[in-house]
């Protein structure tokens, strides 16, 4: 299979690197000639100094060359980079193509899923061309897919057979793809167990133990399946990959920028320094606010999404935070 990656950040490398090992045709396109320039010389990812890509994956900069030459285009940009891709790939696209997003997170202004903002920012060629748009989520660290250890997937689309070709694409010796047609409920996952990692690094910042952690854990997953459910999303999408297993690996890996984030700001940093510190897109933080703007749409509590957005907006004491949760009414566990 002939695939085109765009963007040449870590999961975009990580999943070039397994796709190539695999026996597909794959090429990787960066905006910034320098990236490019560093790959195509060394095939060395700068974060992943110890792998040695394989010498049959190109780089590019030309972007109607690696739309037009490819079956599947698997988009992997910055969750702000969306629209803005979406529109420089929209006049190289051929018919029948597969889009895949592999980005997590919501467009503030519209509240719109990755995927909906590929749809939206193509408009009719969506249907004119026949172009298929899907999502790939689930527990998978960039830095554990590159040294290609065992990992497992989801492929979301409501279209079975597209689900299905991508399955089939992804899947290896170590790469496990399942399919899920909730796309929706995936994607929503994808976005705010971000949010939940930044909590879980906050507490490990301010020094608390793994009791507080696993609550935090899974009444966060209440509060995205409380909202996810308003939306119209399947309830077993909140128990799966997506939702349970994304959440937890967020949430308590060294791999998780989102947990390193939270981790700093716990410690006292302040939010510049500590995303400074990590070095790459904090996802988390760009979801903070469409998050509390779908509570508000669908009348959704989301207590602890709340707190950490408190925070991050008008700072105060984490540590108060933790407390203000502690003390909230007292109530059954079955009142989700």
């Amino acid at each position: 299979m002939k695939i085109g990656i765009l963007g040449a950040g870590t999961w975009g490398i990580a999943l070039a690197n397994l796709l190539c090992i695999s026996g597909h045709d794959v090429s990787v396109w960066s905006a910034l000639p320098e990236e490019i320039e560093i790959l195509e010389s060394t095939h060395i990812h700068p974060k992943f100094p110890d792998t040695v890509l394989p010498e049959k994956m190109s780089f590019t900069t030309d972007i109607q060359k690696v739309c037009s030459e490819n079956y599947i285009l698997v988009v992997a940009v910055p969750s702000v980079f969306i629209r803005s891709t979406s529109r420089t790939i929209s006049p190289f696209l051929k018919n029948g193509q597969i889009i895949v997003s592999v980005a997590k997170g919501i467009e503030e202004s519209t509240l719109m899923s990755m995927t909906e903002v590929i749809a939206n920012e193509l408009g009719d060629i969506v249907r004119e061309k026949s172009i298929n748009i899907a999502a790939l989520s689930g527990p998978t660290h960039a830095e554990e897919v590159i040294r290609l250890m065992p990992t497992t997937i989801l492929s979301a689309c409501p279209d079975l057979e597209t689900a299905g070709i991508i399955q089939e694409v992804f899947s290896s010796d170590c790469m496990r793809v399942y399919t899920n047609p909730d796309i929706k409920g995936v994607e929503l996952c994808g976005a705010l167990k971000n949010i939940i990692a930044l909590a879980s690094g906050i507490i490990s910042g301010l020094g608390y133990g793994d009791n507080v952690k696993a609550a935090l854990i899974t009444r966060g997953l209440a509060e995205i399946k409380r909202l996810g459910i308003r939306m119209g999303c399947k309830e077993q999408t909140f128990y799966g990959l997506a939702g349970m297993g994304d959440l937890i690996v967020t949430a308590l890996s060294v791999h998780s920028r989102n947990y390193t984030a939270g981790t700093l700001l716990g410690k006292g940093y302040s939010l510049d320094n500590a995303l400074k510190e990590v070095g790459m897109v904090v996802e988390g933080i760009n979801a903070l606010k469409p998050a509390m703007k779908l509570a508000e749409k669908y009348d959704t509590e989301l207590p602890i999404i709340g707190a950490v957005h408190e925070f991050i907006e008008n700072g105060g004491s984490p540590s108060e935070a933790v407390e203000k949760l502690m003390g909230r009414e007292r109530r059954s566990e079955l009142h989700d």
